[in-house]
């Protein structure tokens, strides 16, 4: 099929949705489809095999587009909206593969060009909205109507996870929705050493704590200094590592280490590609998910999971979905949960070593991108039959 993909965020960046639509178009364009992609004018040039990429043009005074809902998303979106409704009167597509927010776009133009949509759910727009701006709480029964109507107009729906996917069927029972979480990004099994840029400044004898990921509030990361602080205390020897996150973030939090007291045992990384992940990972004894808010799954935990490391995330749906008492070190979202969960961890190697050793061979059945292939293409193969039979009755 000739499909043009909605990927409505900078592209390509080393983070979880523009990972997962990386793959996606890997994914499409192996199975033989003809692949468009219309995105936002930042992020890094990438080639892909049976892919043509499109940038919106790019706006002087709007530039360092951040995950989750802005102004400045607002602005490309509508950017988006144009670019979109002029493509489509010059090109002609089988289907809008629509990522995250774009499904609105795709259903309005799919219905004027009786074309049909796939909604890529990467989150609930409306809950989105309500955790992050209380004042617009009483809309929400507004908001989840409209996201509603968007999934009831869908030809499928592809929700990131279990959470999402109840959402869906919930919506509406009936749509051909196909799960497909995330996965491992580490490489097969290798001996190489870790090269001298990706090495962390870790000192002989100390217990070392990992997190990766942006620094937005819902991420937990004051939740996880305010643990640390107490866990530092109790046992001297622990360190904590942050990866990622931009400039202003890291400035913020450094400054909150700072006033914590804890600056000289807490090191801020920076971003780095995900290349090297896997070195990072494995020269941590502890990997954290602090989050205190949101349902979807974040990536990093699938490549926690694989990397033989032991992970301690706060017990809420967005990892009780995927994590459990057999694989995962769980802890309420509180400070005082979350520093004896650091305590327990550093204090016991045995306990570390058990879970990881389950947690490893859980992704390896499950969350591996030979499954994620599987998937998407089952449920292509499906959506296409569908599409097949549509037009046959019309």
């Amino acid at each position: 099929m000739k499909i043009l993909v909605l990927a409505p965020h900078p592209f390509y960046q080393n983070r979880g949705t523009p990972i997962a639509v990386k793959m996606l178009l890997e994914t499409l364009g192996a199975a033989g489809h003809q692949l468009t992609l219309l995105t936002y004018p930042e992020g890094d040039d990438i080639t892909l095999s049976s892919c043509t990429i499109i940038r919106l043009q790019q706006l002087s005074w709007v530039s360092g587009v951040k995950p989750g809902f802005s102004w400045k998303k607002l602005v490309y979106d509508a950017s988006l909206f144009f670019a979109l409704g002029k493509l489509l009167k010059e090109q002609e597509f089988d289907l809008i593969h629509a990522v995250e927010e774009s499904a609105f776009l795709a259903a309005f133009f799919g219905k004027k060009y009786r074309i049909p949509f796939v909604y890529d759910m990467d989150s609930s727009l409306s809950h989105q909205l309500g955790e992050k701006f209380f004042l617009l709480k009483p809309f929400l029964p507004i908001f989840r109507f409209l996201e509603k109507q968007v999934v009831m107009r869908a030809a499928g729906v592809i929700p990131v996870c279990k959470a999402i996917e109840e959402l869906v069927k919930g919506y509406d029972p009936n749509v051909l929705c196909g799960r497909l979480e995330d996965v491992s990004l580490l490489p097969p099994d290798s001996k190489e050493p870790i090269p001298e840029h990706a090495r962390l400044d870790l000192a002989e004898g100390t217990t070392n704590i990992l997190y990766i990921g942006n620094l937005e509030t819902y991420q937990g990361i004051d939740l996880l200094l305010d643990a640390f602080v107490i866990a530092s205390q109790q046992v001297q020897e622990l360190r904590l590592r942050i990866i990622g996150g931009s400039d202003d973030d890291i400035d913020s939090y450094r400054e909150k280490s700072n006033g914590l007291g804890i600056a000289d045992k807490v090191q801020f990384v920076g971003r780095r590609p995900v290349a090297d992940l896997h070195h990072y990972l494995h020269q941590a004894d502890i990997l954290v998910s602090p989050r205190s808010k949101g349902f979807n799954t974040p990536m990093k935990i699938y490549s926690y999971l694989d990397s033989g490391r032991v992970t301690l995330a706060t017990r809420m749906q967005t990892h009780t979905q995927v994590l459990d008492d057999s694989i995962a070190y769980l802890v309420e979202a509180t400070t005082t949960s979350m520093a004896t969960g650091l305590i327990t961890l550093a204090t016991d190697v045995t306990l570390r070593d058990n879970l990881a050793a389950a947690a490893r061979e859980k992704v390896q059945q499950e969350y591996t991108v030979e499954a994620f292939d599987r998937k998407l293409n089952r449920f292509y193969k499906i959506l296409e039959q569908n599409i097949a039979r549509e037009r046959v009755e019309i």
